[in-house]
């Protein structure tokens, strides 16, 4: 089972009583017996593609030839960071079929079918398959080399260093490296309905820098480097850049839209509109036909499998598919101008137009989205400021003249129990989350108990009697009850 950036799998096949030449035939044969797609063939070698299946992730293969020996490679395009041996299984295979065509060509055939793939093949000087293999000094520089921007690869090693330093710098102001508390994801910018609509509309942004604990940040900045690899040499920096912040923000208000009471944050809604680019440029002919087809279905799938996943609690599917959504718009608007790449004009135009669509889609969300929140917020703590006050009668001196407890128990507590019971009526026809209107109706209910007990004890102190006493008691317990819920619910 093969793990990382690009999974992969290798395996030397030694070229017994067989020319350079010959075996380039039957490495040949042998990839078109098994429907793989030829790019590349030199002297050297043969590259060749796997096409994407369903339940069968695509593959890049390459057959270097050197000497005695041929070296057989399989590595993954999808984006898988496992590859559950598959890529072991495709290079077994290609075993089988180069010892099958061995034991059967004869030497006419061998000799007929070269100077048929002799035109083909690509010159020396522009042969990829006779660069030097990495050194282990080379590959873990090539590691770092994913964090270092270059020419064609820029705008993605910023935002991913940007991601890491924001989650570093969280981390040594003291929030969880694991599971970050609600109360820190807003204090960093996290995106939350209530605050986001109340003037913090920067939220739209900061949310996507943020992450969840560490294992959310490395699963998204595999997923941010590796879409980037492929997508950021075909659009450039700006285009590149444009299209993440673009995508972030739908991805964003999506998730405000959907989304009442959830702190939302992470670049997954970015990154998932990256790849909706990234599948609206595959269905063009920008890119090459052979490895368009491989990577098609494996990023196809990629994006329906962490869809279907997203499906579980926790996940904000919502700004996935805002960001999916949006980046498909993006990808099919950046094709006019990538098949004119000389005409920067018209990148521009196409640029400043998505943004001010994506500034006055989000505007025309905000309008629409319905805010009470604040208004709730602000009523519930009238509410307690209230309920303290309905509550002073328990606090009055035991040998509190009687005329004078009537008064406080009247004019004050059920007074103020009224208040607070008409306070909640209107808060019900307020346009809020269901599971504040619940917590309304709950209030509602306790407040009618409250009245009732008081009532219950008016009566009691006035007419001298105990008569009253396992009524209030009743009223009491069921009063505790709803406190108790409630108290659960808010500590969910």
């Amino acid at each position: 089972m093969a793990a990382g950036f690009i999974p992969k799998y290798i395996e030397e096949y030694p070229l017994i009583n067989l020319s350079t030449d010959d075996f380039l035939v039957i490495a040949d044969e042998a990839v078109k017996r098994l429907d793989w797609k030829i790019s590349f063939i030199s002297e050297t070698g043969i590259i060749a593609y796997k096409p994407m299946q369903i339940f069968s992730p695509g593959a890049e293969i390459r057959i270097t030839i050197d000497n005695e020996k041929a070296t057989l490679k399989s590595s993954s395009t999808g984006s898988e960071m496992v590859d559950m041996g598959r890529n072991k299984k495709l290079v077994l295979a290609l075993i089988d079929i180069l010892d099958e065509i061995k034991t059967t060509i004869s030497t006419e055939e061998l000799t007929s079918k070269y100077q048929i793939i002799k035109d083909n093949l690509v010159p020396d000087e522009d042969d990829i398959l006779k660069l030097p293999p990495p050194t282990v000094s080379d590959q873990i520089a090539g590691f770092f080399s994913f964090f270092k921007p270059t020419k064609t690869y820029f705008i993605t090693p910023i935002l991913v260093n940007l991601n890491i330093l924001i989650f570093i710098l969280m981390v040594i102001k003291g929030v969880s490296f694991i599971e970050p508390d609600s109360q820190s994801l807003l204090n960093w910018g996290a995106n939350f309905r209530p605050l986001t609509l109340d003037g913090q509309w920067w939220r739209l942004i900061t949310n996507t820098f943020l992450h969840i604990g560490i294992i959310h940040l490395l699963l998204n900045m595999y997923a941010l480097i590796y879409i980037g690899l492929l997508l950021e040499p075909y659009l450039g920096k700006l285009k590149f850049l444009s299209a993440y912040l673009l995508t972030g923000i739908a991805a964003s208000v999506t998730s405000l839209w959907w989304h009442d009471l959830t702190i939302s944050a992470g670049a997954s809604g970015a990154i998932f509109g990256m790849y909706g680019v990234f599948l609206a440029m595959l269905t063009t002919d920008l890119i090459e036909k052979t490895a368009r087809r491989a990577f098609l279905t494996s990023i196809g799938i990629f994006v329906a499998y962490n869809l279907i996943n997203g499906v579980k609690g926790n996940i904000d599917n919502a700004a996935h598919i805002g960001g999916l959504l949006s980046g498909l718009i993006i990808g099919y608007s950046f094709t006019v101008s990538l098949k004119k790449p000389g005409d920067n004009g018209l990148s521009y135009a196409i640029i400043g137009s998505l943004t001010v669509i994506t500034i006055i889609g989000s505007a025309m969300t905000f309008k629409n989205i319905s805010n009470d929140l604040p208004i709730y917020q602000a009523d519930m703590k009238r509410f307690s400021d209230i309920e303290s006050m309905a509550l002073e009668i328990y606090n009055l001196p035991k040998d509190t003249p009687k005329d004078k407890l009537l008064d406080e128990i009247k004019n004050r507590g059920i007074y103020y129990w009224n208040e607070d019971l008409e306070l909640v009526k209107k808060d019900e026809k307020l346009k809020i989350p269901k599971p504040l209107l619940a917590q309304t109706g709950k209030l509602k209910e306790y407040c009618n108990l409250r009245l009732k007990c008081y009532q219950l004890i008016y009566k009691a102190i006035d007419e001298d009697t105990d008569k009253y006493k396992e009524q209030i008691e009743t009223y009491n317990k069921q009063i505790q009850s709803i406190i108790d819920e409630l108290k659960r619910v808010n500590s969910q």
